[in-house]
């Protein structure tokens, strides 16, 4: 990697963590910055990218312990449902082929932006829906498959599930920040398994997303709760969208 890569890649990672840290989604904005914008392959922006994870969920998750905003009733059973999923996912994004990453990773984006945009917001409680075990579990396991398979850290596929069961949107986007750990542990294992990871564009992305994400924390107890999950369904939308005519422009023009 040479020298004048650093600033735009810090650059990156440090926009993503913004977000993260505000309103858990920032992740889906990273592998396609450093694939289109950096030129890095799918496979080691996706594998670099879970790497990184590993520090925004460690912060994300301090902050928001903090402040009493993560439902750990809610997490173990969640975190025993992504690990062994967040595995497999890397080892199926190591072999898949790049375009089928980036279509998956745009149809996660727009489809749950969609999803929060037209839910009911009115009647949302302050303490959530009860959920089961197998119904965690089963959560933790499609969060975890979801993100290490496309990059995206486990906020994109968790955050839209929880408020559409009814958990109040600060809480949905702490309880993403601490799934973050076990998913990025587990895919980041898988990748190394699979001779995907570059440790130093990994830690280059850890670095500018440790700073993102420590003021977008901070950040995310300010704003208004309706306004923060105004901010994480239009941002879904726009990337998702933006994903997709771009696959759709290559294909016509190929």
């Amino acid at each position: 990697m040479q020298s004048t890569d650093l600033i735009p890649f810090l650059a990156f990672a440090l926009a993503a963590g913004l977000l993260i840290g505000c309103v858990g989604i920032g992740g889906v904005i990273l592998v396609p910055l450093l694939t289109y914008a950096g030129g890095i392959p799918i496979q080691t922006a996706i594998a670099a990218a879970m790497f990184a994870y590993l520090v925004s969920g460690a912060i994300g998750t301090i902050v928001f312990a903090r402040r009493k905003s993560i439902r750990w009733d809610l997490t173990a059973w969640m975190w025993a449902g992504a690990m062994p999923a967040a595995f497999a996912g890397a080892l199926v994004a190591s072999a898949a082929p790049a375009w089928i990453l980036e279509l998956l990773i745009g149809i996660l984006a727009a489809g749950s932006g969609l999803n929060s945009l037209l839910a009911k917001t009115a009647t949302q409680s302050t303490t959530g829906g009860n959920l089961s075990m197998p119904a965690l579990l089963a959560i933790g396991a499609l969060t975890g498959f979801a993100s290490a398979l496309t990059g995206t850290g486990g906020p994109l596929v968790l955050i839209p599930i929880l408020m559409l069961l009814d958990i109040p949107v600060l809480t949905a986007i702490g309880l993403s920040q601490a799934i973050q750990l076990p998913i990025a542990a587990l895919a980041t294992a898988g990748n190394i398994y699979a001779e995907s990871l570059d440790v130093v564009l990994g830690c280059l992305l850890a670095a500018g997303i440790s700073l993102g994400t420590w003021g977008g924390a901070r950040v995310a107890h300010v704003l208004p709760k309706p306004t923060l999950r105004a901010v994480v369904s239009a941002l879904m939308v726009a990337v998702g969208t933006m994903i997709l005519v771009k696959l759709v422009y290559a294909a016509l023009a190929g």
